[in-house]
């Protein structure tokens, strides 16, 4: 499944964005607005949305006769890399991205037990500028890091995207899938959780990128009867503008998924919502970073390995 060792391995640089087609396109652009997207494109039934990062876009929404999931997008790191992706199962011969914000090329190729769509992308012309927020100082006990007579205030709303940081999939066969995504690619594991008879069925796949610093992970998948998106996740800015964001999600009537609560395999504090369509997005803040110098983690699979605060995992979430 891996191919052979003359297959070039392809190197990616980051997630980019992801694609949802929503039969009621316009509830689901209501509840992305809630959740923090700005409408950035439209061109005929896709809407495109931004973040406040470099990226020109982080998710598309399209317009179509059933709600189902169209991918995620991995920078690549060379015009080699894209070649390198037309021999991939499925793959696309490279074409351009016309309608897209920040136009570039792209291959589309499709899992090969799956067959779920994964595209690689370059040449994207990225945001002029990154908007950055305030980083807010915080008194405790001991060490008061605010001057006297200055007060923390905040504005209600949603709580504004910066990036797409990870998206997961349950797949039929972790094994096989495995052993593609980090052999064609530069995928390395951060975690792998195994059950009690010491089969990995869960893996949290970081880019290795050397001593470069990088996000814990930015793809998982976990081993289940069938294949489905699991969760797109996206970053905001801190836990006060997070925890702003569930209330205005939640004054809004949507519903929550699980969340406020702080993970335990790549420490972010989460906070999952359903969609209009009933697919699962995150909002993240908080995650650990990781390099070359960190080994894979290898752990079982327990009600509680998943969070160490927060409520408790509701009881399909895994499934």
């Amino acid at each position: 499944m891996a191919g052979s060792s003359n297959d070039p391995r392809i190197n990616l640089v980051r997630i980019s964005h992801v694609f949802y087609t929503h039969k009621d396109i316009e509830k689901a652009h209501q509840f992305l607005l809630d959740f923090g997207f700005q409408e950035v494109k439209r061109v005929d039934g896709d809407i495109y949305y931004g973040g406040s990062g470099l990226e020109p876009f982080v998710y598309c929404a399209r317009q179509g006769k059933h709600d189902e999931f169209g991918g995620a997008a991995f920078v690549v790191e060379s015009e080699s890399d894209l070649v390198a992706a037309t021999k991939l199962p499925g793959a696309t011969k490279i074409y351009d991205l016309r309608d897209a914000p920040g136009g570039g090329r792209c291959v589309t190729f499709h899992d090969p037990v799956d067959n779920f769509p994964f595209h690689l992308v370059s040449g994207q012309k990225p945001h002029a500028d990154e908007k950055a927020f305030p980083q807010l100082d915080f008194n405790f006990p001991t060490d008061k890091h605010r001057s006297g007579n200055k007060t923390q205030r905040f504005k209600k709303g949603p709580a504004p995207v910066h990036k797409l940081g990870h998206f997961g999939m349950c797949v039929t066969d972790f094994a096989k899938a495995l052993d593609f995504y980090t052999t064609r690619f530069n995928f390395k594991p951060s975690d792998l959780v195994h059950d009690s008879t010491g089969r990995d069925i869960t893996a949290f796949l970081h880019l290795d990128r050397g001593s470069e610093l990088v996000d814990h992970h930015c793809f998982f998948f976990s081993e289940g009867p069938r294949s489905h998106i699991h969760h797109s996740s996206f970053e905001t800015h801190d836990f006060d503008t997070q925890v702003l964001g569930h209330d205005w999600l939640r004054s809004k009537g949507y519903e929550n998924c699980w969340g406020v609560g702080r993970h335990i395999m790549g420490s972010q504090i989460f906070d999952y919502w359903f969609d209009t369509s009933r697919f699962i997005i995150e909002h993240y803040v908080d995650g650990d970073l990781v390099n070359d110098q960190q080994p894979t983690n290898r752990s079982l699979a327990t009600p509680d390995n998943l969070h160490v605060w927060g409520p408790d995992l509701p009881p399909t979430f895994l499934q």
